[in-house]
């Protein structure tokens, strides 16, 4: 199979899903990062979904007035710009962090260059601030805004707001972009804690590599109990010949004692 980036695709298995390797204790934060990205997608993603609910309903409501009162126009932008950059930063978070919880999966001993590492790590700071400004103008945007309708007076206007129905123009009393919200700061959470494992792991590689300290430890002692067990054995000296070694026999020589 193919070699892309320097990754070996033959990596890529099913097998890898299993607890026993996602868990694996000789990487570092092996544990941690296989639970908190996926956390920090989860919520992430299924904040975006709850809040495209809520968008599409707006959007529906919107044209299903605007086509029955031709003349009136509903102002709801603002709830729908944040509920669309509420999916943008969720496609982000489960990007950035997706891609980490994968590679790190399939190949936790990979290279990466310097360069590699600097993204990640810009990626990562990157979509903390996007998520934290999101979740703070969604959470704002939601408590104190409502639509509002222009175009239409008088007894047009009533009948409209009567026919309106859901959702409410009031954004808080919306469940589901409050669901939304409360969603969104849980995976603010989660993103941020996911940085800083990625943070962490890295200065944790370039130092030492990507395996746990209990097993370079581990390592390390395996190699001094070979070494203690099984010494080298030394090489022998040559042996010197006659008549420096005066128990060498050769009928070349005769020793002196025999000679009368």
């Amino acid at each position: 199979m193919a070699v892309i980036w320097g990754l070996d695709l033959r990596e890529i298995q099913w097998g890898k899903f299993a607890s026993k390797n996602m868990f694996d204790p000789q990487w570092y934060l092996r544990r941690e990062k296989m639970i908190i990205y996926q956390m920090a997608m989860i919520f992430m993603v299924v904040s975006e979904s709850v809040g495209t609910a809520a968008l599409s309903d707006y959007v529906d409501q919107q044209d299903y007035l605007e086509r029955y009162y031709p003349g009136s126009h509903i102002h709801n932008n603002d709830i729908v710009g944040i509920a669309s950059f509420n999916i943008f930063m969720g496609v982000s978070v489960a990007t950035i962090f997706g891609a980490a919880f994968f590679f790190d999966l399939f190949w936790p001993d990979r290279y990466e260059s310097p360069g590699v590492k600097l993204a990640w790590k810009i990626s990562a700071v990157a979509v903390c601030i996007g998520t934290f400004a999101d979740a703070l103008a969604y959470t704002v945007i939601v408590a104190t805004h409502k639509c509002w309708v222009d175009g239409v007076s008088g007894d047009e206007e009533s009948m409209l707001l009567r026919n309106a129905g859901q959702p409410s123009w009031v954004y808080r009393h919306n469940p589901k972009a409050v669901a939304s919200i409360v969603l969104l700061w849980v995976g603010l959470v989660f993103t941020i804690a996911s940085t800083f494992i990625l943070f962490k792991y890295y200065a944790h590689l370039e130092a030492f590599g990507p395996k746990s300290h209990a097993a370079l430890a581990a390592e390390k002692g395996q190699e001094e109990q070979v070494s203690v067990s099984d010494p080298p054995k030394p090489t022998p000296p040559p042996v010197p010949q006659y008549p420096e070694n005066p128990n060498y026999f050769s009928d070349k020589y005769t020793p002196a004692e025999t000679v009368v």
